[in-house]
């Protein structure tokens, strides 16, 4: 029998998810198909309903299910207690569990590099900061700094994980090692032209945005320019969706071969 996964959110639009995972079945001969699942934040107590009556094998959970999905589930993993919110669920030992694999996606990029920076400015204060900060402090950096620019919010993170914050209009007075834009500044769309960053980058630093479309956002093309080592958000999406591949199927899905496939989609 086929193996049904998906991914749900409101407003869905569009999504690589399924490019990704399909591409992912069907390289490695696995019988499964996975499908968008456009849902309203009233309809997700009976879909995970349905969930668990259809066994549905797993899911992709996005905005603004990541926190209220949480009561639907058996179990949650140590990472997805921390981070507050589960954006991967699966069944082990007949019990449905909700893990947050952004983690893996903001960290396998870092984790590669010679020489992990020594500290980072975290842009924003949304789930996936949250999810930055969590990976952060397991790479070990030694001075995470959180800002956005509704400041109470970046209060409550800097209270859940004990790390300093500074308010938005004095983000330029820092010199990170790391600055990783987790806000949709930039993003396609009426936010495109926009960027996060609005000074001189600090020598040596790197770049990191995880806004993927378009693949080189306006503060990863001036990063460029001044000569600093950039990550793209493609690489984010490609680490948290292999992660969820990996937890689903048991399974390793080639990461050149899906980065590949991704970016065919968004060319």
């Amino acid at each position: 029998m086929t193996q049904r996964y998906g991914i749900i959110g409101w407003p869905l639009g569009h999504t690589l998810s399924p490019t990704l995972h399909n591409s992912g079945f069907k390289t490695l001969g696995i019988d499964a198909e996975y499908v968008a699942w456009p849902l309203e934040p009233l309809g997700l107590s009976d879909f995970m309903a349905r969930f668990r009556d259809e066994e549905i094998q797993g899911l992709s959970v996005t905005i603004p299910h990541k926190r209220s999905v949480m009561k639907y589930l058996d179990e949650m993993t140590f990472r997805a207690k921390s981070v507050g919110a589960v954006n991967t669920v699966f069944w082990k030992d007949d019990l449905v569990w909700g893990e947050n694999t952004d983690v893996n996606g903001l960290i396998d990029p870092l984790a590669k590099m010679r020489n992990v920076p020594k500290t980072a400015l975290v842009l924003g204060a949304g789930g996936a900061a949250r999810a930055a900060v969590v990976g952060l402090q397991e790479l070990e950096v030694g001075e995470i700094i959180v800002c956005n620019r509704t400041r109470s919010k970046a209060e409550i993170l800097g209270h859940d994980f004990n790390v300093r914050v500074v308010d938005w209009e004095k983000r330029h007075e820092l010199a990170p090692g790391l600055i990783l834009n987790t806000t949709p500044l930039g993003m396609s769309g009426e936010l495109e032209t926009l960027s996060p960053w609005e000074a001189d980058f600090p020598r040596g630093c790197v770049v990191y945005d995880i806004v993927y479309n378009p693949l080189r956002t306006r503060l990863l093309a001036e990063a460029r320019e001044k000569g600093c080592e950039i990550i793209e958000g493609i690489e984010m999406f490609l680490h948290q969706g292999l992660a969820q591949f990996r937890l689903w199927t048991g399974r390793e899905y080639d990461a050149q071969a899906a980065r590949r496939v991704l970016l065919e989609a968004l060319s």
